[in-house]
């Protein structure tokens, strides 16, 4: 009786730990990802960038990120996971330490590369480690929840940090501490993360799946999620310059910032009800038609009227990727989950990082108002793709 009351106490004691430690990690990469837009506008004054490179710089952070998200869970199945979590925060954190000294933009891109192939092991490795420790005793999407919460906390706080430190601070200043974040939570993940989490899945046996997938209504629900990434990304890059030529400073752009990633948290957690409540379909046609509207209205309202649109304009915004995180069980063949979530992460943040390049050339040629009016106009191409997604669904979301 008392070993069985043991054993529970330990399996409640790793549970809570993997969930803190993976929620930690998801709000400082969260939050070091997303401080690069209040960094931006600084960049560009420093080193007189064009928009073009000033999108290479943002795309190169989600793109590292992107690319190596497959190897670092095949890297995690031979060195461990907590290696290769811990290592990619330290890697992160040194990428900030490195920003800090940046003379031009060859030492700023090869740093924002560095940081994002630390950021790299975050998602795969963090989500997976939480999921293995809540699926035998339940509960495995209650704490999903709370780790894709922990993200835009992170995405709320460190941003909003630099946008006030900038106003007593340099810029180097800031990335610095940055880099100390970034290091020490390497630091604490090392402490934390549980002997039993640092398995990795492939030596745990997965449930089989009964369900046979849609190879069609997968793809759909991919190109959705890129676009919809890709449109968000292409935002963020605009939103500081946007709010700049109202006649915001720095810590306006942090404030900004802040305002649109509430939102957005708060966007996860409702739409999530909100999809299970109307459909995939019915959500994503309300979110991403009321996100184009606000984009486009944002161009034209005055520094006021936007920043009291952002919370609502970050909801809706941030809110239809809860929507399409969640189908992805249902149309993914039996035991093809963990490849269906890499493909749908993958591609979401390729998607991101593309964005920033593409419509950064576009901006130069045709002004920040003009690029932000054909973000918008992008969004409705996920209307029809989300129709397909929803005909193809044969299980609740």
């Amino acid at each position: 009786m008392n070993d069985t009351l043991a054993l529970s106490v330990t399996e409640k004691s790793t549970r809570r730990r993997s969930l803190i430690a993976g929620c930690g990690a998801h709000a400082v990469h969260d939050g070091l990802t997303d401080v690069i837009y209040v960094l931006l506008p600084i960049w560009q004054t420093q080193f007189a960038l064009s928009y073009a490179q000033i999108g290479l710089l943002r795309g190169a952070y989600s793109g590292m990120m992107a690319v190596f998200q497959l190897m670092a869970s095949r890297a995690a199945k031979r060195w461990g996971r907590m290696p290769m979590l811990v290592g990619g925060t330290a890697l992160a954190g040194a990428a900030y330490l490195l920003v800090g000294q940046a003379s031009g933009l060859a030492m700023l891109l090869l740093a924002l590369l560095l940081g994002g192939l630390g950021a790299s092991t975050q998602h795969p490795l963090a989500s997976s480690m939480i999921t293995d420790a809540y699926e035998e005793g339940g509960g495995v999407k209650q704490a999903l929840s709370q780790y894709n919460f922990s993200g835009d906390v992170g995405k709320t706080l460190i941003p909003g940090l630099v946008g006030l430190l900038l106003t007593v601070v340099s810029w180097r200043a800031s990335a610095t501490l940055l880099g100390l974040i970034g290091v020490a939570a390497a630091l604490v993940l090392w402490r934390l993360v549980p002997t039993q989490a640092c398995e990795s899945t492939a030596t745990k046996k997965a449930r089989p799946l009964s369900r046979t997938g849609s190879t069609t209504g997968l793809r759909a629900l991919i190109l959705t999620g890129t676009l919809d990434s890709a449109v968000r990304m292409g935002f963020l890059t605009f939103l500081p310059f946007l709010i700049q030529a109202k006649g915001a400073g720095t810590a306006g752009i942090g404030l900004a910032l802040t305002m649109l990633f509430i939102g957005g948290a708060f966007g996860k957690l409702l739409c999530g009800y909100l999809g299970a409540r109307i459909g995939m379909m019915k959500t994503v046609w309300l979110t991403e038609t009321s996100t184009a509207l606000l984009i486009v209205t944002a161009v034209y309202l005055p520094l006021t009227g936007l920043m009291v649109i952002l919370p609502v304009l970050g909801l809706v915004l941030n809110g239809t990727s809860s929507v399409l995180y969640g189908a992805v069980p249902d149309l993914a063949g039996a035991g093809k989950r963990e490849q269906a979530f890499a493909l749908f992460y993958t591609g979401t943040i390729g998607g991101g990082a593309l964005a920033p390049v593409m419509f950064g050339g576009i901006g130069d040629v045709l002004g920040v108002p003009m690029a932000v009016m054909v973000l918008a106009g992008l969004l409705l191409v996920t209307l029809p793709l989300a129709w397909v997604v929803q005909r193809d669904d044969k299980f609740e979301v």
